[in-house]
């Protein structure tokens, strides 16, 4: 999971691009990048924070009307700060990128743009192949500038070169920015205009909230799985559906990794969490289970635990506080980080859990151990009963597109039964959403939306290339990658001019 951003504008893009990273820092906590281009292409990145990376005086140096930001957490390549994005290439025209998702063909592709392609590799990044697969079909098109036919031409042979995951945004120098999502629509990418008495303004992003927080939600729309927007010169859009859609947007962004405020593919964050606590609300009635308060692990699970206290008729309370200045755990890189992390984040009320039977609510259970610590806190606090809910089924397979669960065995449901998983979590009681049920949440207000990729929980894998042996090559890069890397780095200065 990444967050990225595109800017065409009419003024200055610096400041705004930054705001927008801010907004979607939740997406990726291990480096931070921007590249402007006037004329010139302009780029700043490293490890870190947005706030730790980017200062006055490297970003005054980021000018021009156009830009794109990058927000990340590894899940293909290492945590060197080369990893970090936006990359570049200056062939043909000079074409920078971002790209969230991970391609699933990675190692096939990067025979190809090396021995074929004739293309140097920098990194073990799956976004620069990317990149690269880009520059080469442009470059076949033997043209000195491109219009939007053009760009629709040799973006329908990108389509045919990978497979996986991958919402992207580029800009190709004097040409313009192109924008494209994969065509099951796994990773959310979205575009919004900015009204203006000059030419119209766009931006691009990975969830609506940054366009409403920086004043481009005139017009918002998604991108569709598969289809193509590119903004000239003149702030003209054009779009083409390259490739047929068939709609498979990962569920764990309704249940987890987008912010409450945004839409991600016409359907409200918000509302969906909320059905989520509705739905686990009729299954935990069936229980007849005494409940004294319904307390949510902050932040995701708040919606949800709202709706399920009221439709149990029990009183909702916050008995955790968690330490804003501590980021996500689940997205930390390397496990002894997240341990680490777990003892500091959150902190019980005792007030409100002493001598109470407690219904906790998370938005899932992937390892345990944070479930686990929060549970031992709940109790030392002095709870009478602690039950759990968890607003997503069991995840119980790797996910190759993006979302940091590579390997089966780091799942604490994989190979265990939901009783046995309530002893390991220390709880009385342990209640899993319904798969279908979740779908029916999210889905809700898209009739367009037919399925998801569910396949951590149990679903199938979208795109038909996902083997077992693939899945294990997956788990050791990822592992190894781990280990070469598990120090974070000190921020990295990288500012240059190309």
């Amino acid at each position: 999971m990444c967050g990225i951003l595109g800017i065409t504008s009419n003024q200055t893009v610096a400041q705004e691009l930054y705001d927008g990273l801010i907004v979607l820092q939740h997406r990726g906590q291990d480096s931070a990048g921007i590249m402007t281009y006037d004329g010139r292409f302009h780029l700043k990145k490293g490890n870190g924070l947005v706030r730790d990376v980017f200062h006055v005086n490297n970003m005054a140096r980021l000018t021009g009307n156009m830009g794109i930001g990058h927000v990340r957490y590894p899940t293909a390549g290492g945590y060197d700060a080369s990893e970090a994005q936006p990359f570049f290439v200056n062939s043909p025209f000079g074409i920078a990128l971002i790209h969230n998702g991970n391609l699933t063909n990675y190692d096939e592709l990067k025979e190809e743009v090396a021995q074929k392609n004739i293309r140097y590799l920098n990194t073990t990044s799956d976004s620069e192949i990317l990149l690269n697969v880009l520059a080469n079909e442009i470059l076949d098109l033997r043209r000195k500038t491109l219009d939007a036919n053009a760009i629709f031409k040799a973006m329908s042979n990108v389509y045919k070169r990978i497979k996986g995951s991958y919402a992207v945004i580029a800009i190709i120098a004097g040409i313009g920015m192109v924008a494209f999502r994969d065509p099951y629509g796994i990773r959310p990418l979205v575009y919004g205009k900015r009204s203006s008495s000059l030419l119209p303004e766009y931006m691009f992003s990975s969830e609506s909230v940054a366009l409403n927080t920086l004043g481009y939600d005139d017009e918002i729309k998604d991108i569709q799985p598969g289809q193509v927007i590119f903004v000239d010169n003149q702030k003209k859009l054009h779009s083409k559906q390259v490739v047929k859609k068939r709609w498979s947007p990962c569920i764990f962004e309704q249940v987890y990794l987008a912010r409450p405020d945004s839409f991600i593919d016409d359907v409200s964050v918000y509302k969906a969490r909320l059905r989520m606590g509705e739905a686990l609300a009729k299954q935990i009635k069936r229980s007849k289970i005494e409940i004294d308060a319904v307390i949510p692990v902050p932040d995701s699970a708040r919606p949800s635990a709202m709706a399920l206290a009221q439709q149990l008729g029990v009183n909702y309370r916050e008995g955790l506080v968690k330490n804003r200045y501590v980021g996500r755990t689940f997205i930390m890189p390397g496990q002894e980080i997240r341990k680490k992390s777990i003892k500091y984040k959150l902190n019980a009320i005792p007030l409100e859990l002493r001598r109470r039977k407690i219904l906790l609510v998370d938005d899932s259970i992937v390892r345990g151990n944070t479930s686990r610590k929060i549970v031992e806190m709940v109790r030392d606090a002095g709870a009478e009963k602690v039950y759990f809910a968890s607003c997503a089924p069991p995840l119980i397979q790797p996910c190759p597109y993006g979302v940091d669960m590579p390997s089966k065995k780091d799942f604490v449901a994989n190979g265990l039964s939901i009783k046995e998983i309530a002893k390991f979590i220390g709880v009385d009681k342990l209640f899993y959403q319904k798969p279908d049920d979740l779908i029916a949440a999210a889905k809700f207000g898209n009739p367009e939306v037919t399925d998801f990729c569910y396949a951590c929980m149990g679903g199938k894998y979208p795109t038909k290339d996902i083997t077992d042996e693939k899945l294990k090559s997956f788990e050791n890069a990822r592992c190894c990658s781990q280990i070469e890397d598990n120090e974070p780095e000190d921020i990295v200065e990288d500012q240059m001019s190309i």
